[in-house]
């Protein structure tokens, strides 16, 4: 009974701690060195099954954010919310610049630039394939014992601080002299963006895209496997599912019965927190062949 009572402080708890054991997990292995192809491969192959639990409560970048979030409620400062319309066209950036990333590297292969062999260097992601880093941006940890190999925002004694795509900036535009400079304007404009609109950032990431393409096939319709239900004679419209969530997902208090489907919800379960209908949301393992909107 204690748990149900408490059971929104308990569940933020428990998701802030699990997003610090991977950021110190994936801080390990960034020392020892892991093939960032395989670590690719791995994230979109868990996407696909559990949905973007990656982004809810693995993400580095996510956990960053929630920091930033729980300042604001320290502080007492309320937050904005997009016009809804606005919100869903951000939610789809993020396949435009997926798209752009992977035609980049095509491209070498359909002009002839690039030799099929070369496939090995995806392990490493090595050129043809150093635009596919982008996606693993979001894992980087902001402090690091030594120097990244693009560079950082600062070192202090040996300790290396940097911050998600400050790499990335910095390697692309190495040979302007404001390229610091811009890489502290993105630091800059992404943490007072994420202080007034909740997990900002989640709106534009290439590495959220999930099940949302693939699954408009009939084989793959079941995907995720692990997704938020409802529970329609439990609900009593009250709105809360609208107004908790991160991200703006409506999909949530709209839906009449059975598993939400939309690749907006980053299954941080603020809205099962939050609902005062006890089994009206519900996280698990269903297929959809029978829901019904």
């Amino acid at each position: 009974m204690n748990w149900i009572k408490y059971k929104t402080k308990n569940i933020q708890i428990v998701r802030y701690a699990v997003q610090l054991l991977f950021f110190f997990l994936i801080l390990y292995l960034a020392v020892i060195g892991i093939w960032k192809g395989v670590l690719l491969l791995v994230i979109f192959g868990i996407t696909l099954i559990l949905g973007r639990f990656f982004c809810g409560w693995i993400c580095p970048f996510g956990l960053y954010m929630d920091t930033i979030t729980i300042l604001r409620r320290q502080l007492k400062i309320p937050y904005w919310a997009l016009p809804q319309k606005l919100n869903q066209a951000l939610h789809k950036t993020r396949y435009v610049v997926a798209f752009v990333i992977f035609v980049i590297v095509l491209q070498g292969f359909i002009l002839g630039s690039t030799s099929f062999f070369e496939l090995t260097n995806f392990v490493w992601l090595r050129p043809p394939f150093l635009s596919y880093t982008i996606f693993l941006e979001p894992l980087q940890v902001i402090i690091l014992p030594w120097k990244p190999p693009f560079g950082a925002l600062f070192e202090i004694k040996g300790v290396y601080f940097t911050y998600p795509y400050v790499g990335e900036i910095l390697m692309y535009l190495q040979k302007s002299r404001f390229a610091l400079l811009l890489a502290y304007a993105f630091v800059a404009a992404t943490l007072a963006s994420s202080f007034k609109v909740r997990r900002f950032w989640c709106r534009f990431c290439p590495t959220g895209i999930s099940f949302a393409v693939i699954n408009r096939f009939r084989q793959f319709r079941a995907l995720p496997l692990l997704s938020l239900s409802k529970d329609s004679k439990k609900c009593t419209k009250c709105g809360i599912c609208k107004r908790v969530c991160p991200v703006q997902v409506t999909e949530i208090y709209e839906k009449k019965t059975g598993k939400i489907m939309t690749s907006m919800c980053i299954l941080c379960l603020r809205c099962v927190e939050m609902c005062p209908e006890q089994n009206c949301l519900s996280l698990g393992y269903k297929l959809n062949k029978t829901d019904k909107q």
